[in-house]
């Protein structure tokens, strides 16, 4: 960045306590569709599983494990 430029945005800087930050995530999250919370867990896995893999599986095995009652 030159530093002979103006910056167009103000550096904003927001002190928070954790827990407050967990309960505005939970919000936020709350507030979404169960369709927008899929999407990016779908996005999420997609970039997890390209990171770890070099590519995302064309296939995904559903794996149930039951405990005996």
């Amino acid at each position: 960045m030159d530093n002979n430029k103006e910056r167009k945005m103000a550096k904003v800087v927001i002190q928070l306590k954790m827990d407050d930050e967990d309960k505005m995530d939970v919000l936020f999250w709350l507030n979404k569709t169960p369709a927008e919370r899929i999407q990016e867990v779908t996005r999420l896995r997609r970039n997890y599983f390209t990171w770890l893999n070099g590519s995302f599986p064309n296939k995904i095995v559903k794996v149930i494990t039951k405990k005996p009652l």
